[in-house]
This record gives C-alpha cells, structure tokens and sequence, in this order.
C-alpha cells in the first residue's frame, strides 16, 4: 500500500514538473499568460499537498482519485498545443552569415536608423557583424531597422551624438545628420551640434578603445564647385554665411578634426565624400530631388523645378554607396575618397525620366532658384577605383524602379498594419 501510495506521489511530482516548466515557457514567450499562470497556481497547491500526503488534509478526493492526473494531462495538452502557436508566431531573421570570434566585429553606426545607415545596417548584419545603432530619430525612424530587433547581433540605442557614448566597438561608422537641405535647415544650430560636438564624442570613443572610424562626408564640401569633375584634390567654393553653410561647413570641419585626431592621437580615420544617393527607405517629405519627383509623379501633381533646371547631379544608387563605404572602412587607405556615379543628367532631364516612369498626368514646372544651389556636380572616382577596386554597379533605371515601387507601396499605406518593409538586398557581400 505504501509503495503503492509512493510511486502515485512520484507521477504526480514529475507531471507538476513538466507543468511548470511548461508554464515557464509560455511566461517567457508572452507576458500576456500571466493570468494562465495565475489559474494553474491552484492546481499547483493541490498537486503539491497531494505529493506530500497531505492531500485528504486540504481535499476530500482520495489519494487513489485518477481526476487529478486527467486534469493535469488536458492541462499539459493545451499548453504544449499554446507553445506551439506562439512558436510559429515568433519573429524569423533573415539569414545571417556566420562568423568565429576573430573574424566577427563589434560595429557601432551612428544615425543607422536613417536611409543611407539602415542599409549600412543589413549589410553589416548579413556579413555576421555584431552592429550597435545609435539614433536619436531625428530623421531617422525604427521601422527602417524593425527587421532586426531582437536579433542577438543587434542593439539599439536611442542616444544624441551631442552627449558621449561608452561602448565597446572595433569600427565606428559616424552617419548621425540630417542630410536633406529641407531637415539641416530646420534647425541649423542642432546641425552644425551634430557634426562638430557629435564628431568629436565619436572620435573620442574612437581613440579611447583604438577603433577605426569612418566619417560620412559629403559633396557639399565643394560647394558651388569651380572646378568640373570634382577630385579629392579640390578645396571647394563653398559661403560660409549661406543657408547651407550649417551642413556644408560643418562637414568640413569634422574633416578637419578627423584627421586633427589622426596626426595627434594616431586614430585611424577614413572619410568618404558622398554625392547624391536615392533608394528604398528614403523619407517622402525630405525634399530630396528624386524623392520630391517620384512623390510628385505619384500623385499626379505638378513635378517642380527650382531653377531652369539647367543645373546637373549625379545620383548613385544606395546599395552602390554602402558597398564603397565598407570597402573604405577596411582598406588602408586614410585620404578623403568620393563615392558617387558620375554619370551626370541635368535636373530637367532628371525630371522628364521620372515622368515617363510613372505615367500619369504631372507637368513640369519651375520655380525660383534656391539660394548657394550647386549648378554642377559630378565625381571623379579614379581614387575609388584604384585604391578600393570600387565603382557602382547598379543602373540608374535599375535603381529607380525599386524606389518608384516603394514609394507607391507606401503611398497605399491606410492602416500601421500594412507594413512596408524593404528587405535586406541579397547580393556578393
């Protein structure tokens, strides 16, 4: 009898076991079962005072009652059919490549919640790299990066570049700025904060844990340029009153402080001019030139001009820019490199291509120039091409038939549910 008694006690134990294990699971997949775990707790206590004999002390069941035992399977059934739910449910991560402790890096980059930064993200992620994102959302948004939240080679940080940063890093890619005319004129002041005071914090954290450091530079350092294509040899034309000045001369004096920090301190630096990019994940109201057509070409409403539109870019595509910027963080070359295409198209040309990829019913109209605008711009990327093996590889008509799609996928949005995730591009990395 007593033997009998015992190993009754013993299935009674071991099934309140995988109970509650099973609880804990289900309370770590989702708090929301708290009220699950709640109900059980009765059951628990029973089975508890069965286990110990007390069971006749604190139920009028018999210790010999099979009820208790079916209770507890068809609780164990209904969990283990809950965690299966939650478990197709759960999050699935693109598919990251591997890397040991010697080859995986600890990245930080700064403003990689922002267009150009969120696709220096993927690409970092999909070679197997640890990447800590600090953002202050100015004009950066979560939904460019939501992809890899909670992935355990991401972490997000919600920090000003203003204020220092204490992280551990082996590369420090320094993006933090706003960079559409439209977003660093806003606030002038909080530009200049950002690539000056944010410049320095960075390469402070730099110095102190011997990381290299890649600075976004930018083509406004040549300003209004004299001289037709730009090398890394020209100083620029650029005012230094102007409405611009807060972005461009700010750029140029974390140029300076880069490499102010190289010869002092012997921190290595790498700073890449970048001219103009488009993409997936640009922002619609930046007042970006191919942002502003597409929208505009979109919505059928009228495709403006600031100017005669006489004045020429060169647009590369984003995937082509994140390309040449990790290939100018590992390399050995520290000299400031362009990053751009320079095939050159005239404003008004620009506008009239976009019109005819679309369709619709949009005119082109012009209106008052702006104020320091730039009447040409074009890269010399012999440096890029010697020293980085680099220069862009998708078409133009290639890369704007991805953004034209985004852009009206994310017109058609109605509701936060309908997402409009651009997907880590798949390609050589």
């Amino acid at each position: 009898m007593q033997e009998e008694d015992s190993m009754a006690r013993q299935r009674s134990l071991k099934d309140l076991s995988y109970v509650s294990y099973l609880v804990i699971r289900c309370f770590s997949h989702n708090f929301r079962r708290l009220l699950l775990v709640f109900a059980l707790s009765v059951l628990l206590m029973a089975g508890y005072a069965f286990t110990n004999g007390n069971f006749n002390k604190h139920f009028s069941a018999s210790p010999y009652d099979t009820d208790n035992e079916l209770q507890i399977k068809k609780t164990v059934e209904s969990l283990n059919q809950q965690i299966k739910e939650l478990e197709q449910s759960r999050k699935i991560f693109p598919d990251v490549k591997y890397l040991n402790y010697k080859d995986k890096k600890r990245i930080l980059v700064t403003g990689g919640a922002g267009f150009v930064g969120s696709h220096l993200v993927d690409t970092l992620m999909m070679q197997g790299h640890e990447v800590t994102v600090a953002d202050n959302f100015f004009t950066g948004r979560k939904r460019n990066i939501e992809h890899w939240i909670g992935h355990e080679n991401f972490e997000l940080l919600n920090h000003d570049l203003v204020n220092p940063l204490y992280i551990e890093v082996d590369q420090v890619y320094h993006l933090a700025s706003p960079a559409s005319p439209k977003n660093y004129m806003y606030n002038p002041i909080k530009t200049i904060k950002t690539n000056t005071i944010g410049t320095i914090n960075m390469l402070g954290l730099a110095k102190r844990v011997k990381a290299r450091l890649l600075l976004a530079s930018t083509s406004e350092v040549y300003g209004d340029p004299e001289v037709h294509p730009q090398n890394e040899e020209y100083w620029g034309h650029v005012n230094p009153i102007g409405p611009r000045a807060c972005y461009d001369e700010a750029k140029r004096v974390a140029e300076t402080m880069c490499y102010a920090y190289a010869k002092q301190e012997n921190i290595e630096v790498r700073v890449a001019r970048i001219f103009n990019t488009f993409g997936p994940r640009m922002h619609m109201n930046d007042g970006r030139v191919v942002s502003n057509f597409i929208l505009q070409a979109l919505q059928n409403e009228p495709i403006t001009i600031y100017g005669m539109g006489e004045q020429t870019r060169s647009f590369q595509y984003v995937t082509d820019l994140v390309d040449g910027l990790v290939a100018l963080m590992n390399s050995n070359f520290s000299q400031p490199v362009n990053i751009g295409n320079p095939e050159e198209h005239t404003i008004k040309e620009f506008a009239q291509l976009i019109k005819g990829l679309v369709g619709g019913s949009s005119e082109i109209v012009n209106r008052p120039a702006m104020q320091d605008d730039p009447q040409r711009r074009k890269p010399d990327i012999a440096r890029a091409k010697k020293y980085l093996n680099w220069e862009p590889r998708v078409s133009m008509m290639s890369g704007l038939n991805k953004t034209v799609e985004y852009f009206r996928q994310e017109l058609k949005r109605r509701y936060h549910s309908e997402r409009n995730i651009w997907s880590p591009e798949i390609r050589d990395l």
